[in-house]
């Protein structure tokens, strides 16, 4: 295996050793803050998995049951296999960032992350291409049926924390990840101990109680998976818990020991991009479609559409207890009769 080095001459690589401590640092040098590798093998403890997806903790993401083979098993996904390159990025926040109780969750305050892992994984494997011509992968960000933290985890990145996030040494919980699965024969990492022990903060500081006795997340009642990947309506109950949350929920990040002091992520990822970052609840409310469009254009925050935007924006201006917000509701009301009866609700609650 051959490959050439900064100068233009050719160098032999001596061990699968060499090649692994290369592609890690090629990894730091196209913009990834930790690279691991797991084995393409099966997926352990995927079993449960399954019995997560068969107590319905899933909610309405159908696309979860879908190709289970796939998703526990990187070989199955890319044939050929033999190696998982996994690769986070960091999007802490700054010092000076917003407070807890914003309308828009971290992740998806900067560009959005998927575009950008995505172009630095091509990146890294136009590199590695250059290292050894053999090199086939392909590179997932949240692109295909992959169990990115159990692969993370395998890599030794982190430990998957009682939140479900997986927890980085020195980053803490708010990483975005990906991987490459490809042909190389690159040794496995040792996995990262849980260091969590009897710590329950995330569990116990979640708004609307989503976590079962297991530490299990029942998507059902999360904050993250009602303003994002439902599209119905949302139980009453549950919308009296959720704060004045848009777009995702950070809560039980921000109360993790493990990600107080942490440096501020990424530059591409972290801070808010106009027009979105900018945005208050009272514009939110007066968007029309091409607002909306405008507005999330790039960001992460399209997985929910503008339907699921407003309806999240009329809750939260009922959780605000906001009067001069009165007004605004009671003209989005005669403008979208369709979530007429939400709106009702919003204004009982504000005035009551």
């Amino acid at each position: 295996m051959a490959f050439t080095d900064s100068a233009g001459r050719i160098r032999i690589m001596s061990c699968v050793r060499d090649l692994k401590d290369l592609v890690k640092s090629l990894a730091r040098e196209a913009g990834f803050a930790r690279v691991g590798v797991a084995p393409a093998d099966p997926v352990p403890r995927s079993e449960d998995f399954r019995k997560w997806i068969g107590c319905g903790y899933h909610g309405d993401m159908e696309y979860m049951k879908r190709n289970l083979s796939k998703r526990v098993s990187p070989v199955r996904l890319v044939p050929g296999a033999r190696s998982v390159i996994s690769l986070a990025v960091s999007y802490a926040p700054d010092k000076e960032s917003t407070p807890s109780e914003s309308l828009i969750a971290r992740y998806a305050r900067g560009r959005d992350y998927h575009r950008v892992l995505k172009r630095r994984c091509h990146r890294l494997m136009d590199r590695i291409r250059e290292v050894d011509g053999e090199f086939e992968g392909r590179a997932f960000v949240d692109s295909a049926p992959v169990m990115e933290r159990s692969l993370a985890a395998l890599a030794g990145l982190g430990w998957i924390g009682k939140n479900g996030c997986l927890v980085v040494p020195g980053l803490g919980s708010y990483v975005v990840l990906c991987e490459i699965i490809c042909n190389l024969p690159l040794e496995p990492d040792a996995p990262v101990g849980s260091q969590c022990y009897d710590c329950a903060k995330c569990v116990e500081a979640c708004p609307t109680s989503a976590f079962v006795a297991d530490a299990s997340l029942d998507a059902r009642r999360c904050v993250s998976y009602l303003t994002i990947e439902h599209r119905g309506q949302i139980d009453p109950k549950l919308r009296e818990l959720m704060g004045i949350r848009i777009f995702g929920c950070d809560r039980c990040q921000e109360v993790c020991p493990f990600n107080q002091d942490v440096p501020a992520g990424d530059a591409e990822l972290v801070g808010q991009s106009p027009p979105l970052g900018g945005a208050g609840l009272r514009d939110i409310l007066t968007w029309d479609p091409e607002d909306w469009d405008t507005a999330t254009r790039g960001s992460a925050t399209r997985r929910a559409n503008y339907d699921m935007f407003l309806r999240n924006a009329v809750i939260a201006a009922a959780n605000s207890a906001n009067y001069s917000l009165i007004p605004i509701l009671e003209l989005l009301s005669s403008r979208l009769p369709q979530i007429r009866d939400l709106i009702q609700w919003a204004l009982h609650r504000i005035q009551e």
